[in-house]
């Protein structure tokens, strides 16, 4: 219990509800879950859960995510991205480790890496440099 001139560190519960729709980008430091629609990139340092009536069209950037909606764009994960059955994901993935169930669709490029999360730009940037040679070639 933290005295009366402390403040509590818990991490914040963001919830984008049914029916709210947002245009703009999120920064956040804890965990978000979107069951309504994002217009705009999401970035934090928690966990990202898209629940089945959640939409985002945009990028998202997070330690973990779990993935019941649609995306429409780009997802790095520094850690795990599961793709639960009602998932769709629209974009390419950049993420450390990958669960995908049965009956989800996943189109885009995949590039898994044991990069930590801090260095996840580094590895869509090989990633990006990798593809322009193979097209060179």
């Amino acid at each position: 219990m933290a005295k009366n001139n402390e403040p509590e560190t818990t991490a914040a519960i963001n919830l984008v509800g049914v029916g709210t729709e947002i245009t703009g980008d999120i920064k956040s430091n804890g965990d978000i879950r979107i069951d309504g629609a994002l217009n705009g990139n999401l970035n934090t340092t928690g966990k990202v859960v898209v629940g089945e009536t959640g939409k985002v069209k945009g990028e998202i950037t997070c330690k973990n995510s779990e993935v019941l909606g649609e995306i429409n764009g780009k997802i790095k994960v520094g850690e795990l991205l599961s793709l639960k059955a009602t998932a769709k994901i629209n974009g390419d993935i950049f993420t450390k480790k990958l669960a995908i169930e049965p009956g989800s669709t996943f189109t885009g490029n995949c590039n898994m890496s044991d990069e930590s999360r801090t260095n996840i730009n580094t590895a869509e940037s090989k990633f990006k440099e990798k593809e322009k040679e193979q097209r060179s070639a």
